[in-house]
């Protein structure tokens, strides 16, 4: 398979060398300084960029008739559009906010503890991310994905980074070196708490995801989720 890798930072270095292990060829490189040009040899393209390019680099390969996996955070206020765009194009897309398979996992198991929650009213839910000082949007959009979990299984009905009101979930995202991603949820009550959480111990878990998503893709039309790839639960961002 050829992929595209459109960002080529950390994480597009560390799903370049995942990808060439499994047998791709990656035909195009782009970072900031560079151009589209190659994106029309791939089969597929993998967007790991900033949010501000995020958009762009979708909307380029929908025109361009290529499959796009995204994982960049930070621009969804945009996702109906290129949800919308991908059907206008008969295009093929992918966006999670965490491609590794232990975090979506993490995803089915915060949104059946929500369920089982939801009628327990003397417990509270709070949120807590860490990550890397060079992450640049807060809340990750990982923690966005769990707090929308929560969200759409009980009486909770937004999620902020300031001291919570009734019926919203408390984020407090951190920024700490070399972290690559904590995500916890907590529920406290006067006499307890219930937690949990999920580690990642490095970059490896979501580039292969990555890469799994995009063989997964190859050859189907739609926009689809983790869930879709992995066969488990029921999709958030439906």
């Amino acid at each position: 398979m050829k992929i595209a890798l459109l960002g080529y930072g950390k994480m597009g270095k560390v799903i370049e060398r995942i990808a060439l292990e499994r047998g791709h060829e990656i035909v195009l490189r782009k970072d900031h300084d560079s151009d589209y040009t190659g994106l029309e040899n791939a089969d597929v393209a993998i967007d790991f960029s900033v949010p501000t390019a995020a958009v762009s680099n979708i909307s380029t390969c929908f025109a361009t008739n290529i499959p796009v996996v995204s994982g960049t955070t930070g621009w969804l206020e945009h996702y109906e559009e290129m949800v919308a765009l991908c059907k206008e194009k008969n295009g093929g897309f992918i966006y999670a906010s965490n491609f590794s398979l232990g975090v979506n996992i993490f995803f089915e198991l915060n949104s059946y503890l929500a369920k089982m929650m939801a009628n327990l009213k003397q417990y509270n839910v709070s949120m807590e991310e860490i990550h890397h000082t060079q992450k640049l949007d807060a809340p990750s959009g990982t923690a966005i994905s769990l707090a929308n979990g929560i969200i759409a299984n009980s009486a909770y009905t937004n999620w902020t980074l300031e001291e919570a009101k009734a019926n919203e979930i408390h984020i407090e995202a951190k920024r700490i070196e070399n972290v690559p991603g904590t995500h916890s949820v907590f529920y406290d009550s006067e006499v307890d708490q219930i937690e949990i959480k999920h580690i990642a111990h490095s970059r490896e878990g979501f580039a292969l995801g990555a890469v799994i998503a995009a063989e997964w893709l190859q050859g189907k039309k739609g926009t689809f989720t983790m869930k879709d790839v992995l066969n488990i639960g029921s999709s958030v961002m439906r």
